[in-house]
């Protein structure tokens, strides 16, 4: 009875420890992955380095970048933190998919 009573504080913070700390963190993790491979022509993004541009190209492991001067950067996929708004292609297709969902 009194080794049980030693392992319940151990066994509680490895508890708080999952929901407090790993498991917020694999949700983010899952959510920027999915970000990462929805990523099409024409998004405005930001990069972890904090460029702000227009995805002009995209293939499997790279994105080429259009800033506003023009110039195009190369990427990794990885190194782009979000989109902050949708192609203009990509949010009619998904109003199209709404709207045939509600059909």
């Amino acid at each position: 009875m009194q080794g049980i009573g030693t392992l319940l504080p151990l066994i509680l913070m490895f508890v708080l420890f999952y929901f407090l700390l790993i498991r917020p963190q694999q949700k983010r993790q899952k959510n920027t992955q999915n970000m990462q491979s929805s990523l099409k022509k024409g998004d405005k993004v930001v990069t972890i380095g904090g460029l702000h541009g227009f995805i002009d190209s995209i293939d499997d492991n790279k994105a080429v970048i259009k800033c506003g001067d023009g110039s195009r950067l190369t990427y990794d996929r990885s190194a782009i933190r979000e989109v902050t708004e949708q192609s203009k292609a990509a949010s009619t297709e998904t109003s199209k998919d709404v709207s045939l969902e509600k059909k």
